[in-house]
């Protein structure tokens, strides 16, 4: 298959395809309460049967040209996988160029915008994780078991992991969007995961915080963890888009940009 890229993306999109020994599945959609451009950005690319790698951005709403940010964290990140050589050493290279190529170009854009980033290197095998912000990586097994998740780059995320919050009372914490490390600074980190295994029927995903503000994380993997992908898909965007829209007390509720990436080795 051809890279999947969205940037921009206004109305809600959601495509499924075939990826090495699996499927991927790729979904976005601008928040339902503006008019203003999507400032999320996503893409599955094939590096060659046995490699792909996954990436998902958030421009950062509170700065300028935040679509544009996360439009030049994607792009730049494929241009770098199209030149790489696909073995895991140069694949691991490659990625880490392209984050670094995507820091530089959104600094030169000189307004200070800013992008999350997410991106999962995936093997027949293995995936390993990269992440710059509070976009998450989650990893599960069919029957729910958390292999991986990532910690967000941010105070709340910090306290979540310390023990000093819950994931409950994150999700609703005033500072709960301030993160302490993006792309468009010169103060940018990248954090790098070891590889992890992957077995068969596990599923990968990652997001935006559209999807996170809205469903729990036990939510989400009640929906991704079992079934047809197509369906998963589905499934995460009808009801995080409902929850935007139409919430029940209780509910988590917050209009976002909303973007997510699974894959399910078969």
């Amino acid at each position: 298959m051809n890279a999947l890229v969205f940037t921009e993306q206004g109305e809600a999109r959601g495509d499924v395809s075939a990826l090495n020994r699996g499927q991927a599945a790729i979904f976005s959609a601008r928040s339902p309460d503006k008019e203003s451009p999507n400032e999320d950005a996503a893409a599955v690319v094939p590096v060659d049967e046995h490699a792909a790698v996954l990436i998902v951005a958030d421009g950062m709403g509170g700065s300028p040209a935040g679509q544009r940010a996360s439009a030049l964290a994607v792009e730049e990140m494929v241009a770098a996988l199209r030149e790489a050589a696909p073995d895991e050493p140069n694949l691991r290279a490659a990625v880490l160029n392209g984050i670094e190529n995507a820091n530089r170009a959104i600094c030169e854009l000189g307004v200070g915008a800013a992008s999350t980033l997410a991106v999962a290197e995936v093997w027949e095998d293995s995936v390993r994780p990269y992440h710059v912000g509070d976009s998450m990586i989650l990893l599960v097994g069919q029957r729910g078991k958390v292999k991986l998740q990532t910690v967000s780059h941010s105070p709340v995320g910090y306290a979540v992991e310390s023990g000093m919050l819950d994931a409950a009372e994150a999700m609703h914490h005033e500072d709960r969007h301030v993160v302490s490390n993006i792309l468009g600074t010169s103060q940018m980190r990248i954090e790098v995961g070891s590889p992890i295994r992957l077995a068969r029927y596990d599923t990968v995903l990652l997001a935006t915080d559209g999807l996170l503000d809205n469903l729990h994380t036990e939510e989400i993997i009640a929906r991704v963890r079992k079934g047809p992908l197509p369906s998963a898909l589905r499934t995460l965007a009808d009801d995080a888009r409902r929850r935007m829209t139409a919430p029940q007390p209780g509910e988590p509720s917050k209009p976002d940009d909303l973007t997510f990436v699974l894959y399910r080795r078969a």
